[in-house]
């Protein structure tokens, strides 16, 4: 399959609108909240795991060429960097 060249904005713009159709609903539990889900923009698959390394891993091996974007369950941001990471709430 050929790839198709999307900006950075696009990528993050298709993860989010997975995210907030059917990934958000199953992942976001208690015991997920702070961990990182990894999507494939392409594919809609997606893993959880507390800093995201391992699930990009494993949607690597399953889909060589992923292209994978990260978003912290359950906060605005994904990492802070000297900033503050704010809750978001349903």
């Amino acid at each position: 399959m050929q790839a198709i060249l999307l900006s950075r904005e696009e990528v993050a713009k298709r993860a989010k609108q997975l995210y907030e159709s059917t990934i958000r609903e199953k992942v976001e539990v208690e015991e997920n909240i702070g961990k990182m889900v990894i999507i494939d923009i392409e594919t809609g698959d997606y893993e959880v795991d507390k800093t995201g390394l391992q699930a990009s891993r494993n949607l690597s091996k399953k889909h060589p060429n992923a292209r994978l974007f990260g978003i912290r369950i359950g906060y605005n941001v994904a990492v802070s960097f000297g900033g503050v990471m704010e809750r978001v709430y349903k």
